[in-house]
């Protein structure tokens, strides 16, 4: 077995819960960014989003398999016009799966509906590593879901390079949520091209063109292509969003009903 086909051989949530238990312990451990109590509490009703997701992918997975296998099949896409190097088909594909969630997400944020689902995972005040697990899973089956086989339908990626994706991704999930301190010099450099945990942060700001800004997982170039790119310092971010900032509405119950409820949003 080579390196490529042993590393996607792993289960991407054992990486996930191995990345959040290194990352939440050093939260208690370390001066973090910002000072929250109650994490115990705070990790469980995050960690209940988990279990919902896992249940339904046990489905949706078998559905995005056989949809990719068949545009795969039938050679749809713009991949299968050049004959790519497989190394260079991966590097391809990180990049445009970023660019199609980029246009999912910031679609979220537009469409009223979708904001509804999509707010659950905003509406932390707290935020932590554990907030990775803090999505509805209606939205993150099927409407985030729906992307890698958009993607794949657009410019031909196979099951490989969409698993490849995933293992690069979910690092950056855990470490762009995590309660730790991150210079600003990183921002500055490193961020000229990649999401950093800053410029992360700063999409979960309470204040709304914030929220409406940095929607990139990975390359925070694409934001600063299509102008939704913004920058403040981190230490004057406040987390989540004024509707929700009251101790029931932090629960896995109200946040998983909340998207069929009318709740007014505060600017």
């Amino acid at each position: 077995m080579n390196t490529l086909e042993y590393l996607l051989s792993i289960d991407i949530n054992y990486i996930a819960f191995g990345l959040i238990a290194l990352f939440f312990t050093l939260e208690q451990l370390l001066n973090t960014q910002f000072h929250f109590s109650k994490r115990g509490q705070h990790f469980l009703q995050s960690f209940l989003f988990q279990i919902l997701f896992l249940l339904g992918n046990l489905i949706w997975a078998s559905v995005t398999v056989f949809c990719i296998d068949w545009l795969n099949q039938e050679e749809i896409g713009l991949f299968y016009l050049i004959d790519l190097p497989l190394w260079t088909k991966l590097i391809l594909g990180i990049m445009v799966l970023d660019l199609s969630t980029y246009w999912f997400h910031r679609f979220s944020h537009i469409a009223p509906v979708l904001w509804r689902f999509h707010r659950v995972h905003h509406s932390d005040t707290t935020m932590d590593s554990s907030t990775y697990f803090r999505a509805h899973p209606i939205e993150t089956l099927f409407w985030f879901g729906s992307a890698p086989i958009v993607a794949a339908g657009i410019f031909g990626l196979d099951l490989v390079v969409i698993g490849f994706y995933f293992l690069v991704l979910t690092p950056f999930l855990v470490l762009e949520h995590s309660n730790l301190r991150f210079p600003a010099w990183l921002d500055r450099t490193v961020g000229l091209v990649i999401t950093t945990p800053n410029l992360h942060k700063l999409h979960h700001d309470q204040d709304q063109q914030h929220t409406d800004s940095n929607f990139a997982d990975i390359f925070i170039l694409w934001d600063r292509i299509f102008g939704t790119f913004k920058y403040k310092p981190a230490d004057q971010i406040k987390l989540g969003l004024k509707e929700f900032d009251e101790d029931q509405k932090q629960t896995f119950w109200y946040l998983i009903k909340s998207p069929f409820l009318r709740i007014e949003r505060k600017n």
